[in-house]
């Protein structure tokens, strides 16, 4: 009697399961580090593009972005009004850092980007005189101007901003300023006053002063001193305005 053929088991395909979830997590690992203030916006919308041309190329499956309402998403997210305001934010950085580029180059102005907004750091030491809150308008003039510029640019209509003076532990003359704090005030008031003064409206704006309390240098060498005195023009990201 002849022996039956063992019936060969297909491949189990349970395996697909663990993949497609191992997929799912690794893309909302990378949707939460995206920022749309740092991305491009060109490259953005290709992206939305690109997803939208797979998905209208499969024949079969569901219809989740077949023609119709689903099939515009893509177009529906760049439309949103936090969208259109981390590209301007984009774009404004870009801006700044085209307008100042020779004063970036000589370190007197430094442009970077944190949880706040975007920080335009001004030099203390080229705005004003040692212990003064007086601005050096010969020397600055034409970098407040061209700031003023960029403050009033549509691309941060409906932007808040917010002015914080910085000082070194180096003590004040107290016929002067009774301390660090009223110095860091006055300065960031000093500048208010200009930027408004050449139209940028003063209601848009925050005054701080911090004194010595947020160095970002080594407070024991000139060097590290001088990056400490600083007045900071912050362009406020929406979580905190």
């Amino acid at each position: 009697m002849a022996k039956k053929k063992k019936e060969i088991k297909g491949a189990s395909s349970e395996w697909l399961v663990t993949y497609s979830d191992m997929v799912t997590l690794m893309l909302c690992f990378f949707v939460a580090l995206f920022n749309p203030d740092d991305s491009d916006p060109i490259q953005l919308q290709q992206m939305i593009s690109a997803f939208n041309a797979i998905g209208m190329g499969a024949s079969t499956g569901g219809n989740t972005i077949s023609p119709g309402k689903s099939a515009d998403m893509g177009n529906t997210i760049m439309s949103l009004p936090s969208m259109d305001r981390g590209r301007n934010l984009g774009t404004a950085a870009k801006r700044a850092m085209s307008l100042f580029t020779p004063e970036i180059k000589s370190s007197k102005i430094k442009i970077t980007h944190d949880e706040r907004g975007i920080v335009i750091s001004l030099a203390s030491d080229l705005f004003f005189d040692a212990a003064s809150a007086d601005i050096n308008y010969e020397d600055s003039r034409n970098i407040l101007l061209r700031l003023g510029s960029l403050l009033n640019s549509q691309d941060l209509a409906g932007r808040r901003f917010r002015i914080e003076g910085h000082t070194d532990q180096t003590d004040t003359d107290p016929a002067q300023w009774p301390s660090n704090w009223e110095l860091s005030v006055a300065r960031s008031l000093a500048v208010l006053h200009y930027l408004a003064d050449i139209g940028v409206d003063e209601t848009r704006f925050q005054v701080a002063g911090f004194a010595a309390t947020m160095p970002i240098s080594r407070d024991d060498t000139a060097e590290g001193r001088a990056n400490n005195r600083r007045v900071d023009i912050v362009i406020l990201d929406n979580a905190h305005l």
